[in-house]
Formats: structure tokens, C-alpha cells, sequence
């Protein structure tokens, strides 16, 4: 046993009890999905109060998809929470809770809660801009900031205990209650978005899935009678992606803010003087920032700097960030051949608008769900049959097997200022007469 300023706990995590550090009143979150997030233990309080876990009240779930659907204005705060709480709720299930014991509980309520800490601003599209990553981020904040100190308040190894869950290590069944196919984050994110844009792409029964969800050798299956919610699960996220976190209007908003940042890199590069202080970005842009210099750049930051730059005297700058602050995105068009692009851009640096920045192009597909068969480093969801046999979810489901098998949806799109749309509609409709 040692001595802790918080409480006696054991060396020995066999011997560590959750009744040790639960708090003499349980608190409550209200919780458009859930009803309510219930927390019972004092690790958790305190972290869900820790700066870094408040940060993500500042970070929207869904990135720039508010653009599209405007009451999609959720924070990774409630999402963690959410996820935290469907983790809370597998530990108990009366067919989980013997299999676990009470340190790999805790453990995993903390990765489940903590899984999206290290996201920036503006969620990919940002990390994608700054070359950051947010995963790596997590790790670095679990291990080297208050979170940390909570965790090893409990023991010396749990901030590594709950880093390896978020990295795929570990016991497989508690990865997998965080981070699988089948897992509490997508089915948090899939409720949770679905509610906030407004849709119903993304609703299906989760408690369904929850009840027929079986340990079997340290990993998580699920009863034969669970398949068709599985199923509908599945094709919930193929949807959501298609309508709503794929949409062409989101992708606009994200290529802009790309050009943005970019902008602001290349002005950086080349020794321009901004008319504002840099302080808060220029780590970032010279790719050597500390943990606590990458927790100050928040949303609020960001859109901040952006209303700054409103007025800065490089045009290219002050007129994308208006762009952005006034929701002028950028059109959009499909297209089919790479010329399309160079064309496009060509137009766009003839009528002044420089194409580094004016003109995009992404490619999108999406796989609602990953066979290891088919060369995919994922495990596959797997179902338990009636006579204790176990098959992957293909080998069950028609529509699943149907999904694997079918031609991948795929989307490009070009995108560009709305004042070169005739210009690019003239040049489409040539080439059609071609």
C-alpha cells in the first residue's frame, strides 16, 4: 500500500477497487442522448474538469459542417462525455462486468473520456493544415500534463494504461470498448451528429447492440440475434458520412480554411510582418511547440486571428479570411479527369485569383465497414452463434457481405471562388460539346 495525499491505494492493480475512489455524491450531466452522464468516481470528476479536457468546449465535433447544418454546433466536450458514458455503461453489463476487473474499468473509462483531448481547431481539417496530429497529441497530454498527474494519483501506470487503449494496445476487449468497428465513439458520434444536424440518417438501437454484446477469450462478440441492429448500425454510418460529414458544403468550408492556413504559412516563410501578434500561432507554424503552446489554440483563437487578418494589408489574406468570416465558401464542381484541375486553375490565375489558394480539388470515398479478409489491418465484428461457434459479421449478414463486395462510392470535386463559376460552367459546357 502507499501513502497518497488523495487516499490510501493499492501498488498492485489486481487489488485496486473502484469503491476506493468513489465520490460521496455522484454527479450528473444532462445529456441529450443518454438522458444523463453519470459520474460516479473521483479520477473522473476531476478530469473532465482539468483545462485540457474544458478545451474541448472550444472545439466544435463536426468542424466546419455547421456551415451546412447550423444547429451542428456540438463541442468534443460532449461527445467525450457521451463516449465516456456508453463505456461506463458496457463495464456494467451483467455479461461484461466478471470479465474486467475494477483497475481495467477505470482505465478504460478514462481513455473513453479522454480519446479526443489532443484534437485541434477545427478538427482535421486544421491538423491537416498545421501537420499536427491529434493523436499523437492525446497521448503527450495524458502523459504530460494534470490529466497525467491524476492518473498516476490513482497509480504510477495508468497514464501509459490509458494511452496504449487510444493506440490499439492492450487487452482486446478494451480497445475495443473505444476504438473498433463496432465501438463506443462511432456509436456516441453517430446519435450525437445525427441529432444535432437535424437528420435521422444516423439513428439506430443501440441498447439493441449492447444487449447482445458477449465476452468471449478477452474480446468483445456479439449474439446472432444482434445482427440486424448491427446492420442498420452499419448502414446509419454510411449515410451519415455521405449526407452530412461528407457534404460537398463542408468540404468547401474545410478547403478554405486550408487555403487559409496556408496563406499564413507561406507569409510566415517568407519573413512578412503581420499586424498582429503571432505569438499563439508562430509555434505551430515552426512545427516546434509544447504541449501547453498547442492547448492555447482553440476555436476562439482561431476565429479571433482569422477576424485580425480581416485587415491585414496582404490582399490574398484579408480577402480568404473574409470569405471565411462572412461564409462566402468556395463552389464547388465534379470532376472526372486530373486536366479538369489544371484547366480550372489556369482560369483562376488569368482572372487574378491565385490558384495556390483559390482553386482545390479532394477525393472522398468512404467504407462503412473493413473485412480483415480483404487485406485491412482491423479487426472484424464478430457474431456468436447459437451452438458457441464464432464467424465475422460477413459470414451473417447478406447486407454486409453486399456492402464488401460492391463498387466503393467514390466523390471528387473541384472547388474554386464563386466569381470564376461562369468562367468554369463555359469551360465544362465546351468540352461537352467536344
Amino acid at each position: 500500500m502507499i501513502e497518497c495525499t488523495k487516499g490510501v491505494i493499492s501498488m498492485r492493480k489486481e487489488d485496486f477497487r473502484l469503491d476506493d475512489v468513489k465520490l460521496f455524491d455522484s454527479k450528473v450531466f444532462r445529456d441529450v442522448i443518454h438522458g444523463y452522464v453519470r459520474v460516479e468516481h473521483t479520477p473522473i470528476w476531476k478530469l473532465i474538469n482539468t483545462p485540457q479536457m474544458q478545451r474541448l468546449r472550444r472545439i466544435k465535433q463536426l468542424g466546419g459542417t455547421y456551415m451546412v447544418f447550423p444547429t451542428a454546433e456540438h463541442s468534443r466536450f460532449v461527445h467525450s462525455l457521451g463516449v465516456y458514458e456508453i463505456v461506463r455503461n458496457i463495464i456494467n453489463l451483467e455479461q461484461v462486468k466478471d470479465h474486467i476487473n475494477d483497475y481495467e474499468k477505470l482505465t478504460v473509462m478514462c481513455a473513453g473520456l479522454l480519446h479526443d483531448i489532443g484534437h485541434g481547431p477545427f478538427s482535421h481539417s486544421f491538423e491537416s493544415a498545421m501537420r499536427t496530429n491529434h493523436e499523437e497529441m492525446t497521448v503527450k497530454i495524458i502523459k504530460e500534463t494534470e490529466v497525467g498527474d491524476i492518473l498516476r494519483d490513482i497509480h504510477p501506470d495508468l497514464p501509459e494504461d490509458v494511452a496504449n487503449i487510444i493506440e490499439h494496445k492492450g487487452k482486446p476487449m478494451l480497445v475495443q470498448m473505444v476504438s473498433s468497428q463496432c465501438d463506443s465513439d462511432r456509436m456516441d458520434y453517430l446519435l450525437r451528429d445525427s441529432y444535432a444536424c437535424g437528420v435521422t440518417y444516423g439513428q439506430f438501437d443501440m441498447s439493441r447492440i449492447l444487449r447482445t454484446l458477449r465476452i468471449v477469450d478477452d474480446r468483445i462478440v456479439f449474439k446472432e440475434s444482434g445482427v440486424q441492429a448491427i446492420e442498420d448500425y452499419i448502414l446509419a454510418r454510411y449515410h451519415m458520412y455521405w449526407q452530412v460529414y461528407y457534404h460537398p458544403t463542408a468540404r468547401s468550408h474545410e478547403q478554405l480554411l486550408y487555403a487559409i492556413i496556408r496563406r499564413i504559412r507561406d507569409l510566415y516563410e517568407e519573413g512578412y510582418s503581420f499586424h498582429v501578434a503571432m505569438d499563439y500561432l508562430e509555434p505551430l507554424l515552426k512545427g516546434d511547440f509544447s504541449v501547453e503552446q498547442y492547448e492555447d489554440v482553440d476555436e476562439n483563437m482561431m476565429l479571433t486571428y482569422f477576424t485580425y487578418f480581416k485587415k491585414e494589408k496582404d490582399a490574398i489574406l484579408r480577402d480568404l479570411c473574409t470569405r471565411y468570416m462572412d461564409r462566402h465558401l468556395l463552389k464547388y464542381r465534379t470532376y472526372h479527369h486530373k486536366e479538369d484541375i489544371a484547366e480550372i486553375k489556369a482560369l483562376s490565375d488569368k482572372e487574378g485569383y491565385d490558384s495556390r489558394y483559390y482553386v482545390a480539388s479532394d477525393f472522398t470515398k468512404n467504407v462503412p465497414y473493413r473485412h480483415f479478409e480483404l487485406g485491412n489491418n482491423i479487426m472484424d465484428i464478430e457474431i456468436l452463434e447459437e451452438d458457441g461457434t464464432i464467424v465475422t459479421l460477413p459470414d451473417k449478414s447478406e447486407i454486409v457481405n453486399a456492402i464488401l463486395h460492391a463498387k466503393e462510392k467514390e466523390d471528387e470535386k473541384i472547388f474554386f471562388v464563386k466569381e470564376l463559376k461562369p468562367q468554369v460552367e463555359e469551360y465544362y459546357e465546351k468540352k461537352d460539346l467536344l
